[in-house]
């Protein structure tokens, strides 16, 4: 029989005297270098760590490559994990494409085109094409990178007129956020909700994670879709298909080119680096860059060159980019001495231009010599010729300036995103068993075996309690710095809490005496990225400000880790060192988590059933509220890739049953607090108590101690 409580939260409620002020150096003792080196950036080197060793083991793997079949392994190895990353691709439908529009621009014209890379899901593009010389001419797909301006930027201008005067048909089109695709505009500001077109991609590609497929797969189809449309002009010779793009577009001219045969030379530029010098450096960007298990599964930038199948790769790079120039190097050594092994030596090749991030000058000539020599047969060292550029109104393909406003009902990545979560919640068959088994599997979870290791740093008394400073190990090289409050009196063996914040331990420390004053041992650790274990972020950076740290709960899920389910093992470590001790009573063994540290709580009692009763307070109320809603921030940490294939946070509540759990203030992905009207429906099928209170008036501490005494 379904249980369902609401707690009356004004009424009964007990107050304490608060505690003595406590100061955070009391509270973080592990934060001065001589007492532990470099706490805060314990986790990162951690990720680090495990990051080099499966580098070092691909490594091991790539030497074995020694003959074109086992290239050909190397390649399809590539492919079929790549589009598992993506959740697969759709199936080809109509493209329906328009010709809009025409400009002629002396010595070549460029016309204006909008196609349906998937049912209503509009993209609109510039096809530049030649005056001279005799059709069919060899082709140029062109992605694009994040700069303004989309299909309008100077560089990308200069580059495909460049190309149309030397024979080449071109084709670019706006990538999602940018241009006249931007997928959060608002018609207020005339512009994205977001600032940057790299923030809208990020928040687009949370959803995705959560529904099993990814914002690349949108991307890469959108350039598969483009590629069936140039290849559909009768100016086209199919057998001669190049690909190059910069940044973003360097990005997707490596995708394209390793999963389309069509394409038969490669030129991406300011992207191809090394995972291991990315880490070291800038660490992972937007999500159409990063996909959860790829370090895992052995794969690094070379093998975006074995993708392509030993067909001409040239790798376009600028000494002073942000990628790095030393992972560009040592990519480009591995991979040349691997096809030089296997004769295929003259396919591959570096150019460097001492200067920044962007399609330069000295990239774009390069890259004109290059596609020339191997599509056309003759290396054409013509240089660039001046250029009057087009306007953004006069490229554009759309009379508003925007899809978004040109076909209000059009298909968009957030109605596909909540078309497919609505899907998946009716295939969902969440079962207990079921729950359990996938988020064990999605969140990689592992329990740490033996006994805890703990080192104490002192002992502070108060007047009925004491305070012990302790720092317990979750697993070897993640050290939990936590604070262990133990009641002078009461019962031999009392009733425990584990207290988890995201903000720290020193959030909860007030609360944690004042149950410790009503006979409770709490334990209240910094889980890995709270706390004293988090790196300093710059909250004026935009990735932080919009996410939190994303660097490194993105890191965590190319190695095949997550950040809740590494948190959860910390809780459960927790429990694992109060269940030793003496004055613990451990059927009266209690988890409470409060904002990014609820999830990790629930996964803890999923997977743990010494937790008997568990608290969440401020936890996002649900995935699928992040699918329904279109912008999300600070949740990065709190993604379980693929989770809503399988269950949602209420269906975890669920499976915890027939403990109890209570769920105070529920957030939205904003992490604005829902009223208890809102909060009704998304619980009202999970035997859960909720709850709402005025943080400002309503003491937490009473209410948490109610409901762990009506547990008994």
């Amino acid at each position: 029989m379904k249980r369902f409580y609401l707690i009356p939260l004004t009424a009964a409620l007990l107050w304490v005297t608060p505690a003595p002020a406590q100061s955070s150096d009391d509270w973080n003792f592990l934060s001065d270098p001589s007492v532990f080196h470099d706490i805060h950036g314990m986790l990162s080197a951690w990720l680090k760590e495990t990051a080099f060793a499966l580098l070092d083991e691909r490594q091991r793997t790539i030497a074995r490559i020694a003959t074109i079949d086992d290239l050909k392994a190397r390649q399809q190895y590539w492919r079929r994990h790549m589009l598992s990353y993506v959740g697969g691709l759709p199936e080809r439908t109509p493209l329906n494409p328009r010709i809009v529009g025409t400009l002629d621009r002396g010595d070549y014209r460029v016309e204006k085109v909008l196609f349906e890379s998937r049912p209503t899901f509009y993209v609109t593009a510039n096809l530049y094409l030649p005056k001279n010389g005799k059709p069919p001419y060899p082709a140029i797909l062109f992605p694009l990178g994040h700069e303004t301006g989309a299909k309008a930027h100077e560089a990308w201008q200069r580059c495909l007129a460049g190309f149309a005067r030397r024979g080449f048909v071109a084709l670019a089109w706006d990538p999602l956020g940018q241009g006249e695709r931007i997928q959060m505009y608002d018609e207020d500001l005339h512009d994205s909700k977001m600032p940057g077109s790299t923030v809208e991609h990020t928040i687009i590609g949370m959803q995705c994670l959560l529904t099993g497929t990814h914002v690349a797969q949108y991307t890469i189809w959108d350039g598969i879709r483009a590629l069936d449309y140039l290849l559909s002009r009768p100016e086209v010779d199919a057998r001669r298909v190049g690909c190059t793009g910069n940044s973003g577009g360097g990005t997707h001219t490596a995708y394209l080119s390793g999963l389309d045969d069509r394409i038969q030379a490669a030129a991406p530029s300011c992207y191809i680096t090394s995972w291991r010098r990315m880490l070291e450096s800038i660490g992972p960007q937007d999500a159409e860059q990063v996909f959860p298990l790829w370090l895992k599964d052995g794969l690094d930038y070379p093998d975006y060159l074995y993708a392509f199948g030993g067909k001409p790769f040239l790798m376009l790079t600028a000494i002073r980019d942000f990628f790095p120039i030393g992972g560009a190097r040592a990519s480009f050594a591995e991979a040349h001495g691997l096809f030089a092994k296997l004769s295929l030596g003259d396919r591959i090749t570096m150019f460097e231009a001492d200067d920044g991030h962007g399609y330069s000058l000295p990239r774009r000539e390069a890259a004109y010599r290059w596609f020339s020599r191997w599509l056309q047969g003759t290396e054409n060292t013509e240089p660039e010729g001046p250029l009057t550029l087009a306007t953004a109104e006069e490229l554009q393909c759309t009379a508003t300036g925007q899809v978004k406003t040109e076909f209000p009902g059009a298909a968009d990545v957030f109605s596909s995103n909540r078309k497919l979560a609505a899907q998946l919640r009716s295939e969902r068959k969440p079962s207990a068993e079921n729950v359990r088994r996938h988020a064990r599997e999605l969140t990689a979870y592992e329990a740490a075996p033996g006994p805890v290791r703990v080192t104490r740093f002192g002992r502070l008394e108060r007047p009925g309690y004491a305070v012990e400073k302790l720092v317990y190990e979750s697993e070897p090289g993640i050290s939990i710095p936590a604070l262990l409050f133990l009641p002078d009196a009461g019962e031999p063996r009392k009733a425990a809490v584990v207290f988890a914040d995201a903000a720290g331990k020193g959030a909860v420390g007030a609360e944690a005496a004042e149950l410790a004053a009503k006979g409770y041992i709490v334990l209240a650790p910094d889980l890995r990225g709270f706390g004293e274990t988090q790196l300093p972020l710059d909250r004026r950076e935009t990735f932080v400000r919009n996410f939190g740290d994303y660097k490194t709960a993105l890191t965590a899920l190319l190695i095949g880790k997550t950040m809740p389910g590494m948190r959860a093992a910390d809780l459960v470590r927790a429990v694992d060192l109060l269940a030793t001790r003496g004055d613990v009573d451990a059927s009266r063994l209690a988890v409470a988590g409060r904002g990014a540290a609820a999830i990790p709580a629930l996964l803890a009692a999923l997977f743990d059933e010494r937790i008997r009763s568990l608290a969440l307070d401020g936890m996002l109320a649900s995935y699928e509220s992040v699918v329904n809603e279109r912008i999300q921030q600070g949740i990065v940490d709190q993604i379980i890739p693929s989770a809503l294939k399988y269950f949602d946070l209420p269906d975890l509540i669920a499976a915890v049953s027939p403990r109890r759990v209570a769920v105070f203030n529920a957030v939205n992905p904003l992490g604005q607090e829902l009223t208890l009207g809102r909060m009704r429906p998304v619980f009202a099928d999970v035997a859960a108590e909720i709850g709402v209170r005025d943080r400002e008036e309503t003491p937490f501490v009473p209410i948490l101690d109610r409901f762990l005494k009506s547990n008994r």
